[in-house]
């Protein structure tokens, strides 16, 4: 900055220098010349806006001219005593904070709006509360300005129970049931009975038949609680449709083993998710691309992907593990690639496992 006012001082100097040489008369042509054009600049514009180096000039060439001469400025005697009061307190003044407390890392904010996002139910305090447990120290009303600012609302108005944070949050407990047909080679449909346990996505195929009545459901469920046997403690809900196919009977089945049972709303597929995505994963993957003759190999076939799907197919909820290895815990092996891969097909081709070879 006081490079360029050396330089604007040093420029205007050399043109006052240049004015001597000129005559009086041109001078004085010069001046009226500047002065019509300053007048009609004034009716055409606002007030100027003046920087730094101009307001120095200004001040410097006041000093040249006569008192009475002053008017030819357009600004007044006084916003040029103002200038300079200004320049002498810019000039010893030291620096110093700005009022207020100093704004908090860009990191916090973040971890606050998303504390906030994560956990609908906690409040500002409860937010605080969690940022002390964790080393940083926030006041309740910073958390509160934070979350006005990311356009987030109290705990009381974000907090709303909705079928899929329910799924989530009963996963552990849930088991879905769902029906889902196959047309067979001769236009025969064939329904399938399937029973999913959310927190592993293991399916158990229950039965397969061309005309389910309520007493062959019913039996169905029957059969899933013997063979869950000691496990069947582990499950709370059973998620269900409205089909007429479930009766009473098959609700009491489930209610003698310590499980509720859930009624999905009407035409919601959504309410039912789990089982409606294996219903899509198994069409794309088996029944679509085979022709299915009856229903002995319907069994045959679906026994087989659904082996395929518990023992070996990766999911990418269970950090691409297969149900029967989350249900035990185990994760996969980390082992160096060895180089050589064993392919087992299944279903004459259309589905294939890999293995590293021994």
């Amino acid at each position: 900055m006081q490079w360029s006012w050396i330089y604007l001082l040093t420029r205007r100097s050399l043109e006052l220098a240049g004015l001597r040489l000129l005559g009086n008369t041109a001078k004085d042509g010069e001046l009226l010349v500047l002065r019509h054009q300053l007048a009609v600049l004034q009716r055409q514009l606002g007030k100027p806006k003046l920087e730094p180096a101009d307001r120095v000039l200004l001040a410097a060439l006041s000093r040249l001219l006569p008192r009475q001469s002053w008017s030819s400025f357009f600004v007044t005697p006084a916003t040029l005593l103002r200038w300079h009061r200004e320049l002498i307190a810019g000039k010893w003044t030291y620096p110093h904070k700005s009022p207020g407390r100093p704004p908090i890392p860009e990191e916090t904010r973040e971890l606050i709006l998303r504390l906030a996002r994560e956990n609908p139910l906690w409040g500002h305090r409860r937010v605080q509360g969690e940022l002390a447990r964790l080393g940083i120290t926030v006041c309740a009303a910073t958390v509160r300005s934070v979350l006005r600012q990311g356009n987030i609302p109290p705990a009381p108005q974000r907090a709303h129970d909705t079928w899929a944070s329910f799924l989530r949050a009963q996963a552990s407990g849930l088991l879905a049931c769902d029906f889902f047909h196959v047309d067979t080679a001769f236009c025969r449909r064939l329904y399938v009975l399937f029973v999913m346990e959310v927190a592993t996505r293991r399916v158990h195929v229950l039965g397969i038949s061309a005309h389910p009545n309520r007493g062959w459901v019913t039996q169905q469920v029957r059969n899933l609680m013997m063979d869950l046997e000691d496990r069947v403690d582990r499950f709370r809900f059973f998620l269900r449709d409205r089909d007429g196919k479930f009766s009473g009977a098959f609700d009491a089945v489930l209610a003698d083993a310590g499980v509720q049972v859930l009624l999905s709303p009407p035409r919601s597929p959504k309410a039912n998710a789990f089982a409606e995505r294996w219903v899509g994963t198994v069409r794309r993957e088996c029944t679509d691309r085979i022709l299915i003759m009856n229903e002995r190999h319907l069994r045959a076939v679906l026994n087989t992907y659904t082996d395929h799907y518990n023992r070996h197919r990766p999911h990418q909820s269970l950090h691409q593990r297969p149900p029967q290895a989350a249900e035990t815990g185990q994760t996969a092996p980390v082992t160096p690639f060895g180089g050589r891969v064993r392919r087992t097909q299944l279903l004459g081709g259309l589905i294939n496992e890999y293995q590293q070879a021994a």
